[in-house]
């Protein structure tokens, strides 16, 4: 077997509500096989646990230094890009990539920042709320007619993938603007979610579907930071208009 040594990027395996405290350990080993450190629990049931570190197998330093959050915008606060596994369809079209596919995409990504992969409690899924935090959906083509995979090996493949990725990338070029972190994107659809409301564009009872649409407009278009400070200009200057001649778009 090779043993190629590559500096892997900084992918944060983000387990959402793991119910099982033995999945957490078997996927903190899958994580150490392919050389990934950074260990995210969103609301765990059971953690720490015995059981999680018998399962690690020689891991447990990943489980030790696992971060514990309570939601998955707080785990993803800081990536510049989400990736969401997902088994099932969802009902707004969403992008869609592989397990090589997204072993590409994250590698590409991690250039600028960290990044997110997202995987949903065994028994459930993620929900669509958190599949909102994603850019992007990763499915593995397992076969149809059996195609429930063990958490621990779903994170398996695509930590190889990504490794895989890794070993064959190619010097990353030089870059402008930093993308835009996922909290300061989650801020800019409060404000977006704020303005349309005071205008009366959406109906607050009922703001969720249009949303989710534009949602996953904005992730799809990836705004950098420089990007989405001018949306959120054009959202101060929407509520606060600027006097006849005074715009401040030429200057941006």
């Amino acid at each position: 077997m090779g043993n190629a040594s590559v500096s892997m990027p900084d992918v944060r395996v983000i387990l959402v509500r793991p119910q099982h405290p033995g999945n957490i350990g078997a996927c903190a080993r899958a994580m150490k096989n392919m050389g990934f450190r950074h260990l995210v629990l969103v609301a765990p049931r059971q953690f720490p646990a015995e059981e999680a570190v018998a399962r690690a197998a020689g891991a447990d330093d990943i489980l030790a230094a696992a971060r514990v959050v309570d939601s998955v915008r707080a785990a993803v606060a800081d990536c510049v890009f989400v990736a969401a596994t997902s088994a099932r369809d969802r009902t707004i079209p969403w992008p869609r990539l592989d397990a090589r596919g997204a072993g590409t995409a994250l590698c590409a990504h991690a250039r600028s920042g960290p990044v997110g992969l997202l995987f949903g409690a065994e028994r459930t899924g993620l929900t669509n709320d958190e599949v909102d935090y994603a850019h992007v959906l990763v499915q593995i083509p397992a076969d149809p007619e059996f195609a429930s995979l063990n958490l621990a090996a779903a994170v398996q493949i695509l930590c190889y993938e990504t490794r895989c990725a890794a070993l064959g990338a190619a010097p990353a070029p030089e870059s402008g603007h930093r993308p835009a972190s996922q909290e300061d994107f989650n801020r800019f659809l409060e404000h977006l979610e704020r303005m349309m409301a005071d205008v009366g564009f959406l109906d607050a009872r009922h703001p969720r579907k249009l949303m989710r649409r534009l949602t996953r407009l904005f992730r799809r278009a990836q705004p950098d930071d420089n990007e989405l400070q001018i949306l959120r200009g054009i959202l101060n200057a929407v509520e606060h208009p600027y006097p006849p001649g005074r715009g401040r778009g030429d200057n941006t």
